[in-house]
């Protein structure tokens, strides 16, 4: 040790993917909401309070993973944009689409849904992920905000 000085650990990382399980789909590729709803529904189908997860695409619009972000409360869900981006850049994805449940059934965004998608996307563009659109599932329907042009998409 240097002049009787004592020296202090500094931590080492790698940061790695572990893939889960799978899931079996029929479409390579994402080409509408509704297919992208239908996909999301298979996690979020019958939750009892909301979920927030991302569907993370290659360059050729497949499905690279599918990352469940947060799991809240009844109406509610922390989403943060560093949670959000984490596995879509370590599956190397290209654009996400994010997808969330309304265990009430009302389709409506919230405030704090507009308020997070336009946040996203602007974090998206920043790094280079394009956010292509934000579904809300609630009961059998969806909504997307790039068909209907809400928090800065479509």
């Amino acid at each position: 040790m240097p002049h009787g000085k004592q020296l202090e650990s500094i931590s080492i990382v790698r940061v790695k993917l572990v893939r889960e399980k799978g899931a079996y789909y029929s479409a390579k590729s994402i080409t509408n909401p509704e297919e992208l709803a239908s996909i999301a529904r298979k996690f979020l189908d019958n939750t009892d309070r909301e979920v927030f997860l991302t569907v993370n695409f290659s360059t050729a619009n497949t499905i690279n993973s599918i990352h469940i972000v947060s799991i809240g409360s009844l109406d509610r869900a922390i989403v943060h944009p560093r949670e959000v981006f984490k596995a879509a850049i370590l599956s190397n994805s290209s654009s996400i689409a994010l997808v969330h449940s309304h265990p009430s059934g009302s389709l409506n965004p919230s405030s704090e849904d507009i308020l997070i998608t336009k946040k996203l996307v602007q974090c998206g563009e920043i790094l280079g992920i394009k956010v292509i659109d934000h579904i809300i599932l609630a009961d059998d329907q969806y909504l997307s905000f790039a068909e209907r042009k809400i928090g800065g998409l479509g």
